[in-house]
């Protein structure tokens, strides 16, 4: 945690302290990937864009801001209902599935998404049948 006095305001910065996911669904990418190229398609052509950190590609939900959510997230802890992920090692920046296109957006420089990343690979499935 850091801070900063400029011109007698005090800036802080601080990191959250915790994340709370509460369902986490394992997807093939290309199965996926073919999901995602459909779904856009019937939902006016619209192009998706999905997180991409260190060989994982992943999708967040969060829950509504109540007041019980703020609350927490004021204490530094975020409450996410459901992260959907699958396995890519090659980051690229489109891919294109039956006619449709998914942008991938490289987010690593974010810390609390690169250490999602790394609990997502523990509970991953897929690297465990390799």
């Amino acid at each position: 945690m850091g801070f900063f006095k400029i011109f007698g305001l005090e800036i802080v910065i601080e990191p959250w302290k915790r994340l709370v996911i509460h369902e986490i669904i394992e997807y093939d990418f290309e199965d996926w990937a073919r999901q995602i190229a459909f779904s856009s398609k019937t939902a006016g052509g619209a192009i998706p864009t999905i997180n991409w950190v260190d060989g994982i590609v992943f999708q967040s939900f969060n829950f509504p801001d109540t007041n019980a959510i703020i609350e927490e997230k004021l204490k530094g802890v975020l409450h996410w209902s459901s992260v959907m992920f699958a396995l890519k090692e090659k980051y690229e920046k489109q891919v294109i599935k039956d006619n449709a296109t998914i942008n991938l957006i490289d987010v690593s420089v974010n810390d609390v998404f690169r250490k999602l990343a790394e609990k997502l690979k523990e509970h991953s499935t897929s690297s465990k049948k390799k």
